[in-house]
């Protein structure tokens, strides 16, 4: 005895509902990037502008030498992990700027030079804080929305 529409079943659970969920997925996710960036060079302070230039997001891992900001929870072989970063390059210093740093004494080049403290100054963390909630209910709209229309 065959079972009317298995095959409709099997196609819709192994093919179209996880490509449109991917498909949401990934949308919700370049949109919240893109949010928690703004938010987060909003709250840079600002010199010379490296450190606002170097703050991005990327799919996979962040350039070598950057501070990772945030980062989807887990890597997958699809590829939807995505990475909030900032530093690297002209902005090495974006982890001073972010948690600060305590008076010191300088080695090797400048050795004996006295360094004085850096109050923090954060904006990675504030502005991933101000967003994280968004993020989250954006991502669980858009997975919810992917399995309606897959499933109609």
């Amino acid at each position: 005895m065959a079972i009317e529409g298995l095959d409709r079943l099997k196609n819709k659970l192994t093919k179209k509902i996880p490509q449109a969920v991917e498909k949401r997925v990934r949308e919700a996710m370049e949109q919240s990037a893109n949010e928690a960036v703004s938010v987060m060079k909003s709250f840079a302070p600002v010199d010379d502008g490296d450190l606002q230039m170097s703050i991005s997001w990327t799919w996979g891992d962040a350039p070598k030498g950057a501070l990772t900001l945030a980062r989807s929870s887990r890597k997958s072989s699809d590829g939807l992990r995505i990475t909030i970063y900032a530093g690297g390059g002209d902005a090495y210093y974006a982890r001073f700027v972010e948690f600060g740093t305590q008076a010191h004494t300088a080695g090797g080049k400048f050795a004996g030079a006295t360094i004085p403290a850096i109050r923090p100054q954060p904006f990675f963390y504030p502005g991933w804080r101000l967003v994280r909630k968004r993020v989250t209910g954006r991502v669980t709209r858009n997975i919810k929305k992917a399995l309606k229309e897959a499933s109609a």
